[in-house]
């Protein structure tokens, strides 16, 4: 009568462990189903030559840097409220951006875009930030590597100040590494 009991329990005890065997082998199966399941990346297209005369200008990323004003002011653009389109007047902050980082190899380009205190803030700072980006690719358009520019987190002007300034992005020649 004990072996019937000790019998039984040694059943209960593998069924046990088939139970459990059975559920690991279930989430490591749907583990790698899942994986098998997973959307790959797309593959990236092959470069394709621009119908216009200008070349493209690459893909550029958008990284705001947060540091300081420092370096050189090589210009500034003055931009039309509530727009980050370039305006009429600026070819020659743009020419002389040029030349300043042709003329020095070592130093970048670092633009920052200015905005007020009105309204708010976080359509102000996209804002600048857009007038900043509309500059560098119109540099880059220019002969610029798009490398050796880089843009600055805006940033807010004082309310008493005139109000174009706080429509501009300022053009600096800084040295980055």
């Amino acid at each position: 009568m004990l072996d019937d009991q000790d019998e039984g329990a040694r059943i209960g005890v593998w069924v046990a462990l088939g139970v459990v065997a059975m559920l690991l082998f279930g989430l490591i199966f749907g583990l790698a189903w899942r994986s098998i399941q997973a959307p790959k990346p797309a593959a990236k297209p092959a470069a394709v030559a621009a119908p216009s005369a200008m070349p493209a200008a690459p893909a550029v990323a958008d990284a705001l840097l947060d540091v300081p004003l420092s370096g050189d002011i090589i210009g500034k653009v003055y931009f039309d409220t509530g727009k980050a389109e370039l305006p009429a007047d600026v070819a020659q902050p743009l020419a002389d951006a040029l030349a300043a980082v042709t003329a020095d190899r070592d130093r970048k380009l670092m633009l920052s875009g200015f905005h007020d205190p009105t309204g708010d803030p976080a359509i102000n700072a996209e804002l600048a930030k857009n007038r900043a980006k509309a500059v560098r690719d119109a540099l880059i358009a220019r002969g610029v590597a798009a490398e050796r520019i880089v843009l600055r987190k805006p940033e807010q002007t004082a309310a008493d100040g005139p109000a174009a300034e706080a429509r501009r992005v300022e053009l600096r020649l800084v040295l980055l590494p």
